[in-house]
């Protein structure tokens, strides 16, 4: 059964005042431990830290001045009470003892009486150090439990937003053949440029979430002109146009990230680089990041896919035409960052190659 006594450690070259040390002491309930020297003082200490330790001044090779400093050093101790045992009475000694971390002073010959209240009085603070440590102790284990359950609820109520825009993405572009397949695509194809040219990971994970709401607006565009299986005339071209502009009203004024971003997705996924794009022909840098960006995984899943109006180009042929955009449609630097990541496009490409694939949110 485990020695519930509080312990006392005895740090003492002199063999007789250890012996009146622990025969003064055990008749009160304590444990005494007993060292002659200070290194043994310190590795009995160390491998079974005490809950007091009553430490003689002057010893040869290591005084309790040093002793002491040590004590107070060592993590595993220095929350031990320490009382320095001294026959010294100057001022300059106990300022000494007390700078090397010395809790209370014993002054020699002991007295029965002092010893049992400065003994007494020490247990207790060290008590209360050890409640105040094991409740700090429980405490991070709690609020680390906390704080795992609210990440984890943060992550099932971010998985469920996530689902719900990229199920009412998916709803603006039912009509046409492999619309979740294309927007996985296109949103991975955008979230691997922007990690390519050096956007936080943060920023990349939202234009991942965002991108797939680019299209939203086309859910307010005829289905005659959607779905037109020709080339669109004028008129129709102009109403098309609109689902940039549509997809904007639909998401503006949220607070959320991610349908904030939407929007500036929506609105300018079709402005060019060189100004000749809409809704509003913006121009360079006026353009957001977001909407270079997603301008460029856009076009190149729609290049190389089946649509209403035409069979799916190569991947080569489609390379070629991201190429001759670069300056004109599509910002320099993010059809350099495109093409400098052409294997992982393509991974990206083969992994959502299937409807089913496409239920896969996780980058």
């Amino acid at each position: 059964m485990t020695d519930k006594r509080p312990r006392i450690l005895v740090v003492d070259d002199e063999d007789r005042n250890l012996r009146l040390m622990e025969a003064l002491l055990a008749p009160l309930g304590y444990a005494v431990d007993l060292a002659r020297n200070g290194e043994e003082g310190l590795v009995k200490a160390a491998e079974s830290p005490p809950d007091l330790i009553l430490l003689d001044v002057m010893m040869p090779v290591l005084d309790g001045f040093e002793v002491a400093a040590r004590l107070k050093q060592d993590e595993v101790t220095q929350i031990v009470p320490i009382v320095m045992v001294t026959a010294l009475h100057d001022v300059e000694a106990r300022v000494k003892a007390l700078e090397a971390g010395a809790d209370d002073f014993l002054t020699k010959p002991i007295d029965k009486t002092e010893l049992r209240a400065r003994v007494h009085t020490l247990l207790k603070v060290k008590a209360y150090n050890d409640h105040m440590r094991d409740y700090q102790g429980e405490l991070e284990i709690e609020v680390a439990k906390r704080t795992q359950e609210l990440q984890s609820a943060f992550q099932e109520i971010k998985a469920t937003s996530l689902e719900t825009i990229y199920r009412l993405s998916r709803a603006a572009e039912y009509k046409d053949e492999e619309t979740g397949a294309h927007i996985m695509r296109m949103s991975h194809y955008s979230a691997a440029v922007a990690r390519e040219i050096g956007l936080p990971e943060d920023e990349a994970e939202s234009i991942l979430y965002a991108a797939p709401m680019h299209d939203i607006g086309k859910i307010g565009i005829p289905d005659r002109i959607l779905l037109k299986p020709g080339k669109l005339d004028q008129d129709e071209w102009e109403i098309m146009k609109q689902h940039t502009a549509i997809g904007g009203r639909i998401l503006e004024r949220s607070s959320a990230v991610y349908i904030k971003l939407g929007e500036t997705i929506a609105l300018t996924h079709h402005e060019k680089w060189d100004g000749t794009g809409y809704p509003h022909g913006l121009r360079g840098e006026e353009i957001p990041i977001a909407g270079r960006i997603t301008a460029i995984a856009d076009v190149f899943d729609a290049l190389t896919s089946k649509r209403p109006y035409k069979e799916p180009f190569s991947i080569e042929k489609s390379f070629s035409i991201i190429q001759e955009g670069r300056g004109t449609h599509f910002d320099p630097q993010v059809v350099d960052a495109f093409f400098s990541i052409t294997a992982e496009i393509l991974a990206i490409k083969e992994r959502f190659s299937s409807e089913d694939a496409s239920l896969q949110m996780t980058d």
